[in-house]
């Protein structure tokens, strides 16, 4: 149960630093912003494994987490813009 919640407050910071320091609206509720430093962190996850920053199941540090989301920030704003 600790895993899930401290998921999700995770999740909440790493996409609130995502999105103050990516310039720009983002018109985001405090939901997408937990999914974005979610999905921010699992992105980071995967691309340090497959560059070999990462062992298989360690998790993805604070910056490369924060990357992550901000990287996930400028795709759903070039999508949203289409």
């Amino acid at each position: 149960m600790f895993s899930f919640i401290g998921t999700i407050i995770v999740g909440f910071i790493v996409g609130l630093i995502a999105r103050a320091i990516k310039p720009g609206d983002d018109k985001l509720g405090w939901i997408w912003t937990i999914l974005l430093g979610i999905a921010g962190s699992l992105l980071a996850g995967y691309v340090g494994q497959a560059a070999g920053w990462y062992a298989a199941g360690q998790p993805a540090g604070w910056i490369a987490s924060v990357v992550g989301a901000i990287v996930l920030l400028f795709i759903v704003q070039v999508v949203r813009k289409k």
